[in-house]
């Protein structure tokens, strides 16, 4: 299992979160993911730890407590859904079909 960490301050490190959760039980893995332009965190995290037993007992501490000025959302993550083999998914692109009457 890992947890979904939601609402974290954007200055958070994964040291912070290693830190926060090990009061829990070992963390095994932290993934904070960064913005590809600006390189900053995005606000949320997963958490892996030792055992669900674990993992449990943080969700049940940590879920809508206050921590470095924002009230956490912690629970467990759900599995990350599959994407559309097209570039752009299913949503078209392109104006090939727009109508480009000018009036």
């Amino acid at each position: 299992m890992s947890i979904y960490v939601g609402n974290l301050s954007y200055q958070v490190t994964e040291d912070d979160l290693k830190q926060a959760f090990a009061e829990y039980g070992k963390v095994s893995r932290v993934q904070l993911p960064t913005d590809r332009e600006t390189g900053r965190p995005r606000g949320f995290a997963f958490v892996e730890m030792e055992s669900d037993s674990q993992e449990q007992a943080a969700i049940d501490a940590l879920d809508g407590a206050e921590w470095m000025g924002r009230d956490l959302k912690v629970n467990k993550a759900k599995p990350r859904e599959e994407r559309s083999s097209s570039p752009r998914g299913s949503c078209g692109g392109g104006n090939a079909r727009r109508n480009n009457n000018r009036y």
